[in-house]
């Protein structure tokens, strides 16, 4: 019984993996408010890291050294300047030396104090054990787990019990797609008024509104910083951006100097039948060609499948409904993010855990239902555009070459936006009492899936197109 928030499962952060960079960066936040909390902060004469799993198999391509760096460093994700990760981190590496939460100056080598460790810790694949030296030479040891979309708990779950009594707070605690519709059913409510009611009982409405308009702020950013840079992305790969070019010819000459006015541009564009896809694609994969070169981007629900819900509300706005306002933009995200939430309590949103069926098709599942509910669908609808959406994602396995959010990451997201738009469509063109399979039994089958497939499927770059494509042949 987890308390989830729309919060939670969209969350802004640095790319490119929420997993691997973001969830590493607050773990070492975590844990140096655990030190804080137990007066030891003071006392620490040194640090080290170790990695471990899939963290450690697929860390290098994930900034995960990085994200750690900074995390340790006393940087905020949300708010670091992304031109100065570079900087910080290259001044850690060259002089030796780290300011710990930006307070005191430790001696700290990365090459030799964060250690990549192959194997496995039995609680989760993304296990991290962060060891502090202090004064009287004894060590403290805290370990954390990055359990997808940038929630990092501890194997204790301390605050397990405290996340159980905010859940009961809540005037609907919903924990499957059954008790969703029960609750609208009761209560006469669509899903985003029933979800609304839920954010009520934890923030005020001005809160939430901020929120949810800076969450979408930062999607747009994203979108706009994606169209408008060209170039390779970092990594290796020298993969092109191709979002630069697909913008260049799908724009025309309206003019515009900021984010805001580019989708007012958009908008007044004419847009050709067979220009639809090409502009959903282009929105998703500018949002993941930012994602890949360690840009800002909101998870969701993680960053290797960030570009999906963007992509989708996008469509919405462009194409389906040019008066689309922050009333339409607060529900679709409402929407979007109580279905997630559903599939992170019955199964899994950690592509370490349940291959990309757990990132892309959750994150397709997501815009799917929340497109369905602002084109006028049901509830009933609703899940059942998420349910088909997933349905077409089963087994898919995550195993990026070069262990890079790259190839075939972004591509992915073009696909899921895409298969979201026609679950809704679906959805919206059938009744849901003819529907064979309910969302809660896809969100079972999707976990039963990620048990059943092979760990070197799973974000390990030990498997599938990982090992099936050679760096050189890039």
């Amino acid at each position: 019984m987890e308390s989830i928030s729309t919060f939670d499962m969209l969350k802004i952060g640095v790319g490119p993996s929420s997993s691997h960079t973001l969830g590493p960066w607050r773990a070492a936040e975590k844990w140096i408010k655990e030190l804080e909390g137990t007066e030891l902060f003071d006392d620490v004469v040194g640090i080290k890291v170790y990695i471990y799993g899939s963290l450690s198999l697929t860390g290098k391509g994930h900034a995960t050294d990085y994200a750690i760096m900074l995390g340790l460093s006393g940087q905020d994700p949300e708010y670091i300047p992304i031109d100065h990760i570079g900087t910080i981190v290259a001044r850690i590496k060259e002089e030796r030396l780290i300011e710990f939460n930006g307070k005191k100056t430790l001696v700290f080598n990365p090459a030799e104090d964060i250690v990549f460790k192959r194997e496995f810790l039995p609680f989760h694949a993304n296990g991290m054990i962060f060891e502090a030296t202090l004064h009287t030479s004894k060590k403290k040891k805290s370990t954390f787990y990055s359990i997808g979309g940038g929630f990092v708990v501890k194997e204790e779950r301390k605050r397990a019990k405290k996340n159980l009594e905010i859940f009961k707070t809540f005037p609907f605690p919903v924990t499957t797609g059954v008790e969703l519709l029960a609750f609208c059913e009761a209560e006469n409510k669509t899903i985003s008024e029933l979800v609304l009611e839920n954010e009520r009982s934890l923030r005020t409405d001005k809160e939430i509104d901020h929120e949810l308009q800076r969450i979408w702020d930062t999607m747009l950013e994203c979108m706009y910083t994606g169209c408008h840079t060209e170039g390779s992305l970092p990594g290796g790969l020298n993969v092109r951006r191709r979002a630069f070019d697909m913008h260049l010819k799908l724009k025309d000459d309206n003019p515009y100097s900021n984010p805001e006015e580019w989708l007012a541009s958009i908008r007044k564009t004419e847009v050709k039948f067979r220009q639809i896809l090409q502009w959903v694609s282009c929105f998703a994969l500018a949002v993941n060609e930012v994602n890949a070169s360690l840009g800002r981007v909101v998870t969701a629900p993680t960053n290797g499948s960030a570009g999906v819900i963007p992509a989708v509300l996008m469509y919405y706005m462009v194409i389906e409904n040019h008066e689309a306002n922050f009333e339409h933009i607060k529900k679709f995200l409402l929407v979007s993010g109580e279905i997630g939430s559903i599939f992170k309590k019955g199964a899994t949103i950690s592509a370490a855990m349940g291959g990309c069926q757990a990132e892309i098709g959750v994150s397709s599942a997501m815009a799917a239902g929340a497109l369905t509910e602002l084109l006028g669908g049901s509830p009933e609808q609703v899940l059942m555009a998420a349910e088909i959406a997933m349905e077409h994602h089963l087994g898919l396995t995550c195993d990026p070459i070069g262990g890079l959010v790259q190839i075939p990451c972004i591509e992915r997201n073009s696909m899921g936006a895409i298969k979201a738009i026609n679950a809704a469509e679906l959805a919206l063109n059938s009744d849901p009492k003819d529907a064979k399979v309910p969302l809660d039994k896809v969100v079972q089958t999707m976990w039963e899936t990620a048990k059943d497939m092979s760990s070197k499927y799973k974000e390990t770059s030990e498997g599938g197109l990982a090992v099936g494509v050679f760096l050189s042949d890039c």
